[in-house]
């Protein structure tokens, strides 16, 4: 009785694990997906753009303040 149990409940884990596991099915993009697909890697593409542009002045401007901060030690050692 007990294996016969075991035997069902194997089953119906192998039929629900078919049901969750089965193959996937083919979906073909329509044209409107791909266009919007389109339009999400340019707007992508413009941000970085624009993140790697303001990187770029941040980057500058750290430079700028390190060289001040540079000269400024230097000025403060000679009046010493």
């Amino acid at each position: 009785m007990r294996t016969l149990k075991l035997i069902a409940l194997c089953a119906l884990l192998a039929a629900a694990a078919s049901s969750f596991f089965g193959p996937a099915q083919a979906q073909t993009p329509s044209v409107a997906d791909i266009k919007a697909t389109a339009e999400a890697i340019q707007a992508l593409t413009d941000q970085q753009k624009t993140i790697n542009d303001n990187q770029t002045k941040i980057d500058e401007k750290l430079a700028d303040i390190a060289e001040n901060i540079r000269v400024a030690r230097l000025y403060s050692a000679r009046a010493k």
